[in-house]
């Protein structure tokens, strides 16, 4: 079998070819004259493609297409039977290739940072037949980079800061700079930096990027802020490489490494000696060349005569020392005061203590000027006390006060017309030669209080006891407010009035701690007997003399619940002896009860003349009348109600006998039974009802009202007569009934009461 090789040839592949051997092996054609083959050529059973990588210089700018390489079968002898196809990216728009010679060129400008390379695919076909004479490969284009892009700073410009007074050598920022060519080809992306502005303070890494100072002792008071220039080259820095720059800002931060230091060591300042205390008296300052937390300083007084009077602070703000007044100034006593003052800073750093003490001091010469002043009480708050039963003109007590200057001037005693008690308080009054200069005292005035208000409940209270209640149990805890305040509090003393101390309902016991507590002495309350209850309880205090006042609790009677909650109440007062006797109220009760029965009975005597039970023919009214349709299961439902006593009014009722059982002895008859007695039916209806309604009355477990029942009596005398087939029943019958046995066992009662037998008929 023949096997051909399409080869690949490039420039690239050319010098490949010098250094190393072909990497696929191509086997040669053995010479035959035969014609081309292509069907042996599509079961070739090795492949036969023979390639190299093509290398493309990106940014190429000439007029005419880029020659990238050339394509060649081993099947192709010249004679134009093999043309070349190629596909894949690019293929026809920016690669196209002679489909006669093989020979591949660019159409367009190519960039390696848009697009690295390209994958193609390379077809050898027979020109007429359009069949592939070789398989279809593979290939890649590479576009291969130039040194097209400068580097760039993408984080600049940069900003930094740097400790003044630091070593040589101190880390400031790191800078970097990116450079999008190929970096692993030749040195395009190969970058170093250098300083172009900056030194010699500062300097750079060329390989990192890293700014580091390069003085020593470098001083914020001095200079605080530096502009560097920071430049990026590409090429490892050689001729004709790109280049990109940046700036950096660095700033010198503060350390406290200067002290302060007071612009004058002595000052002198003066006040009235009528300063009010607290007032602020100066203001001095250290000056301090460092800022912020460096520059704080404390001030102190630490050496003068005036220690106790005055007080030094600084203000956060300013960072001045603050004097202020802590006592009051006298002329006449003391008029000059010096003080030696002291500012130290408050952050110190150990780093720089060799540079000296990082404190200043200064002397401060305060002079005092005299004033005329106001009369001063001895005093200046006088404490009286005065009783609240105090009468009008009583003396409550006396203030005195002095004339402070040397003149010692007469004083004339004024009440202040902006005392919050004007007119309560009156004083004797001297007159003097210097109604401008006033002085003024308080007088705080404590009226005590006196026993004169009696104790009483703290609050409403609304008792409830539940019908259940049992004896010894707790209804109700009490309390009382006094409105006097007595020096030791209050004591309070709960106790039942005399009159109702031996009631047999309640009970009260004195807690011993201001409360009383409220108890049953015995059980089964009913509220239909008495609902509302009056306790009358007596609370006394403990003052001189004592109060004492009788306080009335209302207890409710209620029905409650299982948890003890009341559910309802009734209203009906009733008051424990606190006037009457028992006898008396219960004699009262009597007569309320005896009035009630009375009218009671009146009502009811009135309602039975206008509304009678028994009623005529001509009025159908019932009250109560139950009617029942349901005709039963036969004579075997006895249970509903006693039938006998509808069949017939006039047999004499016996309420013991049983009629719901079969009577041992068996009733014969020989005709018809007898008919019922023949009264008005009015009478007939009068009567029943009537023996129904004392039936009613002397039955205990009837209800509170009439029930009417009629069952369906209609009464006797009907002009029809009985329809019942019962009594029209004789032995002379000539009607069979036989054939109610053959009905089943429901009827087999008809049967035996009508059927024909061997003796009499029997009705059982």
């Amino acid at each position: 079998m023949r096997m051909g090789c399409l080869r690949v040839w490039t420039l690239a592949g050319l010098l490949m070819l010098l250094l190393a051997l072909w990497e696929v092996g191509c086997s040669e054609p053995s010479p035959s004259p035969e014609p081309l083959d292509t069907g042996t050529a599509l079961h070739r059973q090795k492949r036969s493609w023979v390639w190299n990588q093509f290398f493309v210089l990106e940014e190429y700018t000439g007029d005419d297409p880029l020659y990238v390489g050339k394509l060649h079968s081993d099947v192709d002898k010249g004679e134009g039977r093999v043309k070349y196809v190629l596909s894949g990216e690019g293929a026809s728009s920016i690669f196209i290739i002679d489909e006669n010679t093989g020979d591949i060129h660019a159409t367009k400008r190519l960039d390696r940072e848009e697009q690295a390379y390209y994958t193609l695919r390379a077809q050898a076909l027979d020109r007429y037949t359009n069949r592939p004479v070789e398989p279809e490969s593979e290939f890649i284009i590479k576009v291969q980079d130039i040194n097209d892009n400068e580097p760039k700073f993408l984080d600049g410009p940069y900003t930094a800061g740097v400790p003044e007074m630091s070593p040589v050598g101190t880390s400031v920022v790191q800078v970097v700079a990116t450079d999008a060519d190929d970096p692993t080809y030749g040195n395009s992306a190969r970058v170093v930096y250098s300083i172009l502005e900056g030194q010699p303070y500062f300097s750079v890494e060329s390989k990192t990027g890293i700014i580091r100072t390069a003085l020593p002792s470098m001083d914020r008071e001095a200079r605080d802020q530096y502009l560097l220039v920071i430049q990026a080259k590409d090429m490892v820095g050689q001729m004709g490489g790109l280049s990109g720059t940046t700036s950096v800002t660095v700033t010198l931060t503060d350390v406290n490494d200067n002290p302060p230091r007071f612009t004058r060591k002595s000052y002198q300042f003066t006040v009235p000696e009528s300063l009010p205390v607290a007032s602020v008296v100066a203001k001095i300052k250290a000056a301090d060349s460092d800022v912020g937390p460096n520059a704080e300083m404390d001030y102190r007084i630490i050496d003068g005569d005036g220690l106790g009077m005055f007080k030094v602070a600084p203000d956060k703000d300013t960072q001045e020392g603050v004097i202020t007044l802590q006592k009051v100034l006298d002329f006449e006593t003391k008029a000059s005061y010096t003080l030696r003052i002291e500012a130290v800073n408050r952050n110190i750093d150990p780093r720089f203590v060799n540079l000296g003490t990082f404190s200043d001091t200064a002397t401060v010469h305060i002079t005092v000027e005299d004033v005329d002043e106001p009369p001063v009480f001895s005093s200046p708050v006088s404490k009286m006390v005065v009783s609240e039963a105090a009468k009008l003109g009583t003396i409550i007590g006396t203030v005195s006060a002095h004339d402070p200057d040397s003149s010692n001037s007469a004083i004339r005693w004024e009440r202040s017309t902006n005392n919050f008690c004007e007119g309560a308080l009156y004083v004797n009054e001297y007159r003097g030669s210097d109604p401008l200069q006033v002085g003024k005292g308080i007088a705080l005035i404590t009226v005590m209080d006196i026993n004169d208000n009696a104790p009483v409940f703290a609050i409403d209270y609304e008792t409830f006891l539940c019908e259940d209640a049992k004896p010894g149990q707790v209804i109700q805890t009490i309390s009382a407010v006094d409105p006097d305040e007595p020096p030791s509090g209050h004591r309070f003393f709960f106790a039942l009035t005399p009159e109702a101390a031996s009631n047999l309902n309640f009970t009260l016991r004195d807690n011993k701690d201001n409360t009383a507590s409220v108890l049953t002495k015995r059980g089964g309350f009913r509220r239909r007997e008495q609902s509302l209850y009056w306790l009358p309880i007596l609370i006394g205090d403990s003052g001189t003399p004592s109060l004492s006042s009788t306080n009335t609790l209302s207890i409710r009677v209620c029905d409650c619940d299982p948890d003890g909650m009341a559910q309802s109440c009734s209203a009906e007062a009733y008051m424990l002896p606190a006037g009457l006797s028992t006898g008396a109220l219960v004699a009262i009760l009597a007569c309320v009860l005896t009035l009630l029965v009375l009218v009671l009975l009146i009502v009811t005597m009135r309602r039975r003349k206008k509304e009678p039970l028994i009623l005529d023919e001509e009025r159908d009214v019932r009250e109560n009348i139950v009617r029942y349709d349901d005709e039963g299961g036969g004579e075997e439902d006895t249970e509903a109600f006693d039938m006998v006593a509808l069949r017939n009014l006039n047999v004499i009722r016996d309420h013991k006998a049983r009629r719901d059982v079969t009577p041992e002895v068996p009733i014969f008859f020989s005709s018809r039974p007898p008919p019922y007695k023949t009264v008005p039916d009015n009478g007939i209806f009068r009567e029943f009802i009537w023996d129904r309604l004392k039936d009613a009355d002397v039955d205990p477990s009837a209800p509170p009202y009439d029930s009417l029942q009629t069952y369906a009596f209609e009464g006797s005398g009907s002009v029809a007569e009985s329809l019942s087939s019962l009594e029209s029943l004789s032995t002379d019958s000539d009607q069979n009934y036989d054939y109610l046995s053959d009905w089943g066992p429901r009827f087999k009662k008809l049967a035996d009461l009508y059927g024909h037998s061997e003796g009499s008929n029997m009705f059982l």
